[in-house]
């Protein structure tokens, strides 16, 4: 889970200064306020660690990536020329990770269950990408790539414990500096034939790659609902940017016999079952369920209904709503227990009340599943549905991190919304959702007019 984030230099933001993540992070605000580029920096990180090429110091995408950010300067803060960007993370690991000391058999050299990373990007004077400083910081041990020269780099470390200071060793020999990073994270394969203890520095790599291996994002566009669908036995890794794999991501967790927590307890469920519970609780539909056309058919059709008392239909004969939510819900419950999952607007074309549940649905996803949910919502009825649930203590502060993004001077500002115990927001931003009060206030005043003059 990814704990704390800043951004320098990045698209609308000139500087966030370091913010706080939790299991359910929420960023709101009014349109273009920078609320998305907080989510395009991370896919944008996945794609880079996904990619096959090891030279490419960031992957901005194309028609076929997760995000597509153009060229360099198109990333920049005001789209200056010859600078830079920085941005930096914490993540907890899934399990503590131990340096063993290749010098002594059996002694750890240090250990901890969290990591840092920071990264600082340019250009080196040819027009290409570069790394100006890369850092991964681990049980108080900084270790620090930076460029010497255009394509050369130095290696060295850095501790807060003086008495616990570790030291690279060099092989004896002619000392070289270093080759570029691998992308924008990897130490080069050279660390290890120079240095006769920098091996351990691999795993950095390793856990930086597999936070992005299992960051998985749901886009806000989200695919037409069909009247039947193929499957072939694939077993996605996601729902796909528009939810086009949910049915594949249902049948193959049905033919994997796969069955999730529900908390101490409680009858374990299937994801169909899963999806079809929360389907009801919303008020959407009564019933759900994914059946082949003809036996040994590979064409399904998925059938619903609407109330107990109603006939069985097609998806595609009921309100847009379910096929809209029906990713969202899935991808809470397919995904790995521990992942992370980026949601743009998951409240798009669902009415109110069921804008307000998805909270509930994200609370519970959380809690029995483990994964952290970074959503960018314009949702009031969501946000109302949090603090109601905070003051109900269904969810802690602890676990929530509330964020009003907002344009101003031509920089995007991030404001933290501080909740209380009882769930009221106590530093409410001017014009968060509107102007409620105004409107009422004009509203009244039309209507006394037309009383003045009914004539009118």
């Amino acid at each position: 889970m990814i704990t704390k984030m800043f951004l320098h230099n990045f698209k609308s933001w000139a500087k966030t200064g370091d913010f706080r993540l939790a299991p359910l992070t929420g960023l709101f605000g009014t349109n273009s306020s920078g609320k998305t580029s907080i989510l395009q920096l991370l896919l944008m990180l996945k794609q880079t660690a996904e990619s096959s090429d090891r030279t490419q110091v960031l992957n901005l995408g194309d028609n076929r990536s997760l995000v597509q950010l153009g060229t360099f300067k198109d990333i920049l803060y005001n789209h200056t020329s010859e600078s830079f960007f920085k941005f930096g993370f914490e993540w907890g690991l899934k399990k503590r990770l131990q340096i063993m000391d290749p010098e002594q058999k059996g002694k750890v050299l240090f250990e901890d269950d969290k990591m840092e990373f920071q990264s600082d990007i340019g250009e080196n004077g040819s027009g290409r990408l570069s790394i100006n400083k890369l850092i991964y910081a681990f049980a108080s041990h900084s270790f620090i790539m930076k460029r010497k020269s255009k394509n050369e780099y130095t290696l060295s470390t850095d501790t807060i414990a003086e008495q616990a200071r570790f030291k690279l060793k060099r092989y004896q020999g002619r000392v070289w500096n270093l080759p570029a990073p691998i992308k924008c994270y990897g130490f080069p394969d050279q660390v290890k034939a120079y240095y006769q203890n920098a091996g351990f520095l691999a795993d950095f790599q390793l856990a930086f790659e597999d936070l992005f291996s299992n960051t998985f994002y749901l886009g806000p566009l989200r695919e037409y609902p069909k009247r039947q669908y193929t499957w072939a036995g694939a077993q996605p890794a996601d729902m796909g940017l528009r939810g086009e794999k949910v049915i594949d991501a249902i049948l193959s967790s049905r033919e994997r016999k796969e069955k999730l927590s529900r908390g101490k307890g409680k009858k374990r469920f299937t994801l169909e079952e899963y999806v079809a519970y929360w389907l009801n609780e919303l008020n959407l539909i009564h019933s759900f369920k994914v059946e082949p056309i003809t036996k040994e058919s590979n064409l399904y059709s998925v059938k619903v209904k609407r109330t107990s008392q109603s006939a069985e239909v097609l998806i595609t004969d009921v309100g847009f709503g379910v096929s809209q939510i029906l990713p969202v819900l899935t991808i809470c419950y397919y995904v790995p227990e521990g992942s992370t999952i980026i949601l743009e607007q998951p409240e798009i074309h669902l009415h109110p009340a069921v804008q307000a549940g998805l909270a509930d649905v994200f609370i519970d996803a959380i809690k029995n599943r483990n994964v952290q949910i970074i959503l960018e919502s314009h949702s009031e009825h969501l946000l109302r549905r949090l603090q109601r649930r905070i003051a109900e203590q269904a969810i802690s502060n602890k676990d929530t991190a509330l964020y009003f993004c907002e344009m101003r001077n031509g920089s995007s500002r991030l404001k933290h919304l501080s909740l209380d115990l009882f769930g009221h927001i106590k530093n409410w931003p001017q014009g968060f959702f509107g102007d409620e009060l105004g409107e009422i206030a004009a509203m009244q005043k039309a209507i006394l007019e037309r009383k003045k003059n009914p004539s009118k």
